[in-house]
């Protein structure tokens, strides 16, 4: 059965940082990539940021390339998000989700999703 859960949202105030968790199970985590996802209220999901199954290489939206650094550890099946300098357009749910293979940067990308963490930003 696979899994995807996430952890460490919070409330945060602007200028602040959280460091996100996915933790996987269920599948081979070292061929899939993993992608961290947002969706505000009344907003469309949208890409963060990906990293490929070997975790050489990254990818962020250009919203936040310099705050934001995907990282993975094969050996404990997680994924994490640093998020630095957080701002209130920076509120939404944070979902991880999973392809097998390459990156990519499409929701429909992905094979697997978590259910997603809140992170909200008081200015």
């Amino acid at each position: 059965q696979v899994q995807l859960v996430e952890s460490g949202g919070g409330l945060v105030q602007a200028g602040g940082s959280l460091r996100l968790s996915c933790a996987a199970s269920g599948f081979t985590f070292s061929s899939y990539s993993m992608g961290w996802f947002r969706q505000a209220p009344g907003k469309e999901r949208e890409f963060v940021a990906t990293v490929n199954y070997r975790g050489g290489t990254t990818s962020c939206a250009d919203s936040v390339k310099s705050r934001f650094t995907i990282s993975r550890d094969n050996a404990k099946n997680t994924v994490y998000l640093q998020l630095n300098s957080l701002k209130p357009e920076d509120t939404a749910v944070y979902s991880c989700a999973a392809r097998y293979g390459s990156m990519r940067f499409g929701t429909s990308d992905y094979d697997y999703w978590g259910q997603g963490t809140q992170v909200t930003v008081s200015s």
